[in-house]
């Protein structure tokens, strides 16, 4: 057997076989590739001669039967046929020329097989008009798939036949290709080293048991053993029994401490569920101290901020406008050349009035408020010690302002005692001496730094001169208020050297 190739012939032990186009194409059964079959009648032709197909040929009155049994038999026709001059004889049998010779002829002969023989005779027993014919006489015309060839069906047979005793004995599905073939030799060839070295092995072992000397043992020698096994036995069980009971003891220990153990588990997921709720409590706690800290931080910078800032003076702010004094931008004074109107004047006398009226409320009683003073908007008014009224609004004119003059020289009189109580306030808080208050510009009486603040037959320059030097005095003394009251810490007193001095003398 081979592939399917281009060669149409096929080498056979040095001899060149036509392919036989009669045949039955055969596919290997590993590899499912298409086999062609090759000088098989020569094989047939041994196999016929050497009496192994026996009467295979002898058409239909021929009865052949083989089973799968120890002992096979064939049953041989009374008449023998010759198929291509070979004898249906089984080779070595019975039935030779001598013995014939001798005996009676035999009605029916039979040929003892042994298994693998006789399972080349397995067939069906043939049928009329159901198989196939050797006798050319009696077939019609021969068709593709029954060729006018005596032999074919002994081809065919023998082919079935070698394929299944193949398949049997090597347990492989036949047939196959040449490389396939190969293969399952290797394989085989394996196998069989395996099996040969398990083989020597054994052997082996048996030499070494055969060579092993069998000692019996006296009856005596047998109890004593046996007393020795037995004494054994009871030690092994005791030990047995001892190890069963520490097994037991620590069996019951294992279990006690697995219920300590899932004690301290449950302890020990209650103390990490603590543990992070007062985690998480801390948490919450320290942003809460964070944002109050941080509230505390801004609320302590706003009253920083509300510590630096003097209310008074952002409330009454006094500066100056070229010749003229200003509170809150409102101008004290006239000029010559500029004539500021009434309504002005009379709006920062208010401011000015207001201001020392609330300084002086302040620090009553211990201030003699002797002159009072009644801020009422851009109408103030001034009260003397005899209780007479005066009023601090024009307009007035230069010839007659008696009562105006009045009022302004009752203002700075009250100026004046403010000082005074200023300056005795700091000799009682201990202040050194060049600290005391002490006015930048002189008051006598009704003059400012030897200005006249009256209206009457006064000059409009002078006059304002006098307003502006009163301003300079008034915010001095707010400088004195708010550096010693709650209004500003005391170290915010000012000094003749302090920045809010210098600002103030900007204004002369």
């Amino acid at each position: 057997m081979k592939k399917n190739a281009s060669r149409n012939n096929i080498a056979d032990k040095g001899r060149i076989l036509p392919e036989d186009p009669n045949l039955p194409k055969f596919l290997c059964q590993n590899c499912r590739q298409s086999l062609c079959v090759v000088g098989v009648e020569s094989y047939a032709d041994k196999f016929l001669a050497s009496g192994m197909l026996g009467s295979s040929a002898i058409g239909n009155a021929s009865v052949v039967g083989s089973t799968r049994m120890d002992n096979s038999f064939v049953v041989l026709p009374k008449q023998r046929s010759q198929v291509h001059g070979a004898s249906s004889r089984p080779p070595g049998g019975s039935l030779n020329p001598e013995a014939t010779g001798t005996r009676k002829s035999i009605d029916e002969s039979f040929v003892v097989l042994p298994p693998p023989a006789a399972s080349v005779y397995k067939y069906e027993p043939v049928a009329d008009g159901g198989g196939s014919n050797l006798s050319s006489s009696q077939d019609g015309p021969s068709s593709p798939l029954q060729p006018q060839n005596p032999g074919f069906h002994t081809t065919i047979t023998v082919l079935n036949r070698a394929f299944e005793i193949a398949a049997t004995q090597t347990q492989v599905e036949q047939p196959l290709c040449l490389e396939c073939m190969r293969i399952l030799s290797d394989k085989l060839d394996k196998e069989v080293e395996d099996v040969s070295r398990d083989i020597k092995a054994y052997e082996a072992c048996l030499q070494h048991l055969e060579g092993e000397s069998n000692n019996v043992l006296s009856e005596a020698e047998f109890l004593k053993e046996k007393l020795k096994i037995e004494e054994e036995e009871r030690k092994l069980e005791a030990a047995i029994a001892e190890t069963e009971k520490q097994c037991a003891e620590v069996n019951a220990e294992l279990k006690e401490l697995e219920l300590k153990s899932s004690r301290f588990k449950e302890l020990e997921e209650r103390y990490w569920l603590e543990f992070n709720n007062y985690q998480y409590q801390l948490i919450q706690y320290q942003e809460e101290r964070d944002a109050i800290l941080a509230k505390i931080e801004v609320s302590q910078a706003h009253l920083d901020l509300l510590k630096r800032t003097n209310v008074l003076n952002d409330t009454f702010p006094i500066w100056h406008d070229g010749e003229f004094g200003t509170i809150n931008n409102f101008r004290l004074g006239r000029l010559s050349k500029v004539q500021v109107e009434w309504d002005e004047i009379n709006a920062a006398w208010g401011q000015a009035c207001l201001l020392l009226h609330t300084m002086a409320q302040y620090f009553r009683p211990k201030f003699a408020y002797r002159i009072k003073i009644l801020p009422m908007g851009s109408y103030p008014r001034i009260v003397d010690t005899s209780n007479n009224t005066y009023e601090l609004f024009g307009p007035v004119n230069v010839f007659w302002s008696t009562r105006y003059d009045k009022a302004m020289t009752l203002f700075l009189t009250c100026l004046k005692d403010f000082a005074e109580f200023a300056h005795s306030k700091d000799k009682e808080n201990n202040i050194p001496p060049e600290k005391y208050f002490k006015l930048p510009y002189k008051i006598d009486n009704d003059k400012v730094e030897n200005y006249s603040i009256t209206q009457s037959f006064n000059k409009p320059d002078n006059w304002t001169k006098a307003l502006k030097y009163m301003l300079c005095n008034l915010k001095w003394a707010l400088y004195w208020f708010v550096g010693n009251t709650n209004f500003q810490p005391l170290s915010a007193a000012v000094s003749p050297h302090s920045e809010d001095y210098l600002v103030a003398m900007k204004m002369i």
